[in-house]
């Protein structure tokens, strides 16, 4: 591994940026040694640059004893002059928790990250971390060997993770040489888990291992950025209204899997073979929320729309709803009640826009009991402000392309 591991993190950092004047980073923390390790690297190198860190610590709240560790963490982050702010979430026990638990986790993470001033958030996912997820993909031949990259997004906050070339044993060291202590988490080493499954069978990667690991997941990830970002500029155009037009017969799989996520509002895109089918030669579908649709004059190619059966219940209508994974209510309507599909209301303004219908009715509407009061995409009824934020952008890894180039 080349230079220390403050000159590893400072390299990463440097490639992430430009970060802006006087950063504020935010840090998902948990208390292990990784996430430790990455709030001191990350305290360490900000406040030189006229900066600031905030430390977030999310509690699962999933087995006895983790209100305790979230305190300890805090403690221990206070005790190296690092603020934090802590949230525990409340999940229902119930099929595929882990994977509730970590959309929850980034949920409150990003929210956190822009309330406290941060557009930046650093996790800490490290190379090991990314050899076993290359690992488990080639096991199940899923999107190849691409692995995590070092800038996504999420929300509206970009993910940083700067310490994808450091492996969990130099972190340790880290910590160690300064006397700081971290939490073992038992769920580490889970059977029920593949990670913890993969951990106890013994594997381990030599520094060169993992470096040959990493580099070839940055070769792989950089090819599949730029086919998939040609064909989403050669051939897609996005609408803030929650649609988008593509141009063309075909499209790159992983531009697909991307629009289909940001128009669907989920967290991960539909399976891949089923991506890679449609995307080949589209035609009329539906995958994970999301239609494809021939689209007539003055389009012609394909629409993809959220389907209305589909969308998200209305929520109650108060400034920043969040709506169907993709739209927040900036301004809202003195007597609005709800905010949600527009539906079946879509026939009584059919006549304000050119937009097909299918489109219409998974359009954000704002309403006052059951009736219609507000269409801000069409600029129908009181003033009101919508704004299409989805959790993910249409370029899978925003900011990958700036940071390699």
């Amino acid at each position: 591994m080349p230079g220390t591991v403050e000159e590893v993190f400072s390299a990463a950092m440097v490639a992430c940026g430009p970060l802006g004047t006087a950063p504020r980073l935010a840090v998902a923390v948990s208390g292990g040694a990784d996430s430790t390790a990455l709030a001191l690297l990350a305290r360490d190198w900000v406040v030189p640059r006229g900066g600031s860190v905030i430390a977030l610590i999310v509690d699962h709240g999933l087995r006895p004893g983790s209100d305790r560790e979230a305190a300890l963490t805090a403690q221990r982050l206070s005790g190296q002059s690092i603020d934090s702010v802590s949230y525990r979430l409340s999940l229902a026990d119930g099929a595929a928790l882990q994977e509730r638990a970590r959309a929850a986790r980034y949920a409150v993470l990003t929210s956190a990250a822009r309330e406290n001033g941060a557009v930046h958030l650093l996790v800490g996912h490290h190379a090991d971390d990314q050899a076993e997820l290359i690992m488990m993909r080639g096991a199940r031949g899923t999107r190849g060997l691409s692995g995590m990259p070092p800038i996504s997004a999420r929300n509206d906050v970009l993910l940083l993770r700067p310490l994808l070339a450091l492996p969990h044993t130099a972190l340790q060291d880290y910590l160690r040489a300064r006397g700081v202590e971290w939490i073992e988490d038992p769920s580490n080493f889970d059977r029920r888990f593949e990670r913890g499954r993969l951990r106890l069978a013994g594997q381990r990667f030599s520094s060169n291992e993992l470096a040959a690991l990493i580099a070839h997941a940055m070769v792989a990830r950089r090819l599949e950025q730029d086919v998939a970002a040609a064909s989403l500029v050669g051939s897609v155009c996005l609408y803030d209204a929650g649609f988008a037009h593509i141009a063309a017969d075909r499209l790159d799989p992983n531009a697909l899997a991307a629009l289909l996520r940001v128009i669907g509002g989920a967290d991960y895109p539909p399976p891949r073979a089923s991506t890679v089918r449609i995307a080949e030669s589209l035609a009329p579908a539906t995958l994970g929320g999301v239609a494809v649709v021939p689209a007539k004059r003055p389009f012609g190619g394909f629409l993809l729309i959220r389907e209305p059966a589909a969308c998200a219940k209305p929520v109650p209508a108060m400034h920043r709803a969040q709506w169907d994974g993709r739209f927040v209510l900036d301004r809202v309507p003195e007597t609005a009640t709800e905010f949600g599909a527009l539906g079946d209301h879509a026939a009584e303004i059919r006549d304000r826009s050119s937009l097909p219908a299918v489109v219409l009715r998974g359009l954000p509407a704002i309403f006052r009991n059951d009736k219609l009061l507000a269409v801000p995409h069409l600029d129908f009824g009181p003033p009101a402000s919508v704004r299409f934020v989805p959790g993910w952008p249409a370029l899978v890894d925003p900011g990958f392309l700036r940071s390699e180039r």
